[in-house]
């Protein structure tokens, strides 16, 4: 039963807009909120050690969060720099299932910006009914500390952060998250996401937290093929040139550009093919200028908005 459990994974499908009920005009002239200051979110203590993790705005967002993390010994002041830093976040539902969601695991400590950098793909926001946790183990001088800590999740407001979940061709589970540009322009935008997979376990499951019940990785090799369109009907579901499909780079996110030709809502049509060029999931959208007549989407997709 335990490895039911831990095994289950509650993915969270970014349904923003359905297109026979979509009112556009209701979003048009929405703020498009841009977060660029890194604030303490959330902070605990372990013995003589104070844990804190900063996020953008001080928040967990549904969606990508690039998270600093900082352990200091409140004996001396001193910051801890050398310890073995993991990071695990579980959501627990109302059924009793439990699962996580893409993070970085083994967090490695930057001695450039003097704090252990990491990520968390947050698939769910925090309700009545799903709570999330953080379970984090940290070693100094020879001695492991486990602790773990409630967090809240809020929703993502920057639709231009929105992300996505859904199950392959291959039967694998994956989610692709936004991460730039937080707030684009009209001109060619970089455009940056990462790309992530489930790792099904191969093995029952240990005490609780297993780690290897939860464990997420970057998709390697991939392409996502971008077609944006403005899907409204008054915009007849036109396109832009000079876009570029996203294909990973050395930092392992995915990068292409996005030409936003004019404000408003647009949808970023997706496929995804894997190193071998099979399409895992995605359609071809038709090229038709339909004014009067909402867009067709691909069957992977996510909105944005500016």
């Amino acid at each position: 039963m335990k490895s039911l459990i831990y095994g289950i994974i509650a993915l969270f499908v970014v349904t923003s807009c359905t297109i026979d009920k979509t009112d556009y005009n209701a979003e048009i002239g929405s703020e498009v909120p841009d977060n660029y200051e890194f604030k303490e979110a959330v902070s605990f203590t372990s013995g003589n050690y104070k844990i804190s993790i900063d996020a953008l705005n001080g928040t967990f967002y549904k969606g990508y969060n690039e998270l600093h993390l900082k352990i200091v010994n409140t004996q001396n002041n001193q910051e801890v720099t050398t310890s073995a830093v993991t990071f695990l976040p579980i959501i627990s539902n109302a059924d009793g299932s439990k699962s996580s969601c893409p993070h970085e695991y083994n967090v490695a400590y930057d001695s450039a910006n003097k704090y252990y950098s990491g990520y968390s793909v947050f698939t769910g926001e925090s309700t009545t009914t799903a709570s999330w946790k953080l379970y984090i183990s940290f070693t100094v001088d020879n001695q492991t500390y486990e602790i773990n800590k409630d967090i809240s999740v809020e929703k993502q407001s920057n639709k231009n952060l929105n992300m996505t979940a859904f199950t392959g061709k291959d039967d694998e589970q994956y989610i692709i998250a936004l991460i730039s540009p937080q707030k684009p322009t009209v001109s060619e935008n970089p455009l940056v996401a990462g790309v992530y997979k489930y790792n099904k376990p191969t093995t029952p499951a240990d005490t609780f937290p297993d780690p290897t019940q939860f464990s997420y990785s970057e998709v390697v090799g991939y392409t996502l093929k971008l077609d944006p369109r403005m899907p409204e009907a008054s915009m007849g579901n036109h396109s832009s040139p000079n876009n570029k499909d996203l294909t990973q780079q050395d930092d392992g996110l995915y990068h292409g550009v996005v030409n936003y030709t004019m404000t408003g809502n647009w949808t970023l049509n997706l496929i995804m093919m894997n190193q071998n060029g099979l399409i895992l999931k995605g359609t071809v959208v038709p090229t038709d200028f339909t004014p009067g007549v909402e867009g067709v989407k691909s069957e992977l997709y996510i909105d944005t908005l500016f």
